[in-house]
């Protein structure tokens, strides 16, 4: 096996591997999970503001 097999065979690997990432990323079981996750700053922000209105109280 030369060099150039070598870096044929990783290429092909290399594909494979972003071909599967491209697909679960664009699958429709994922995509409740990174709604969620794309909201995650919304939800962190009312609850720090939560917090202070209730500390303002004490």
């Amino acid at each position: 096996m030369d060099y150039g097999t070598l870096q044929g065979i990783l290429t092909i690997i290399v594909m494979v591997v972003f071909a599967g990432i491209f697909y679960w990323a664009y699958s429709s079981k994922s995509k409740a999970g990174f709604d969620e996750a794309a909201n995650l700053i919304f939800s962190e922000e009312e609850i720090a503001k939560q917090t202070q209105h209730s500390g303002d109280n004490k």
